[in-house]
């Protein structure tokens, strides 16, 4: 089987790569090598490696940006999956492609199903909705878009490294009231190759750790998890902050707890809690 994986410079792409399964001929792609923005070069690149399976985790990610670079984000995040879409229908191939829990709007008090009506709050979850459309549309029977949540991993930005960069200078402040699920990007690499050999599998699927934690939640673990393993001098503060206190650009939802059991039924796993995946992914920053 041979798989074209675009993205493969970012924090799921890099997770793909470490996790490839025996008998599979991977292609791995960073934005540099494939813009898939452009439509032309994503219809030349399927063309001439004609793979059995494209893996998405291209995307732009810049929450507070998106706000201010719009036409950007819908490149990256609608535009882009749809050229892909494009591309598999005209080569046989299956898609499989990346979204995100800020597709809805938080107001929800139980975990979002698949199923359920997405109200994106700004530019970047917008975008992203718009991705998914263009997919279901374009490749409907041969796609699959999977929802996650929270990502992180030992290299890249995201959530964790910011945390382990601020606290080693003290106290920190951190938005409380903002409920999900952190995911290492490990975590969806493993769920994306489980699906790869699962063409019976399409439409719209959520993917995360288990468990529910805030970002508050999430920060206090970090930093006990990181004195722990020796990664900091002390045992900094972390201070619980409401929304208001912390004003962003683009505005969050405010629950956004992914329902995740049909995916757990049709593939026969059960999810790992996002603290013991916290755990694992700092042993392995403190190895490296």
């Amino acid at each position: 089987m041979k798989i074209l994986i675009t993205g493969s410079g970012g924090q799921v792409g890099r997770a793909l790569r470490d996790a490839v399964p025996a008998g599979i001929d991977v292609v791995p792609l960073s934005h540099a090598e494939l813009d898939i923005a452009s439509e032309a070069a994503v219809l030349d690149c399927v063309r001439r490696h004609e793979p059995d399976v494209i893996l998405n985790a291209a995307a732009y990610t810049a929450v507070d940006r998106a706000e201010t670079e719009p036409d950007a984000a819908h490149r990256a995040n609608a535009q882009g999956p749809r050229n892909l879409a494009l591309a598999a229908r005209a080569s046989g191939a299956r898609l499989i492609t990346l979204s995100t829990d800020y597709v809805f709007d938080g107001t929800s008090c139980v975990p979002y199903t698949p199923e359920a009506r997405p109200n994106p709050l700004g530019a970047y979850g917008e975008s992203k909705r718009a991705g998914e459309e263009a997919v279901r549309e374009a490749l409907p029977d041969r796609s699959v878009i999977l929802r996650t949540s929270w990502v992180y991993a030992a290299t890249g930005a995201n959530f964790l490294r910011t945390m382990l960069r601020v606290m080693e200078q003290g106290t920190v402040r951190v938005v409380a009231d903002q409920v999900g699920t952190p995911t290492s990007a490990r975590t969806v690499a493993d769920v994306i190759w489980r699906m790869v050999v699962r063409p019976d599998i399409t439409g719209i699927h959520h993917w995360t750790d288990a468990g529910v934690a805030s970002w508050y939640d999430f920060a206090v673990a970090i930093a006990e998890e990181a004195v722990e393993a020796g990664m900091l001098p002390g045992n900094p503060t972390v201070v619980p902050i409401s929304t208001d206190e912390y004003p962003t650009r683009a505005r969050r939802p405010q629950y956004s707890v992914l329902d995740k059991r049909s995916l757990a039924r049709a593939l026969g796993i059960t999810p790992v809690h996002w603290r013991q995946r916290l755990r694992e992914v700092i042993g392995e920053m403190k190895r490296a």
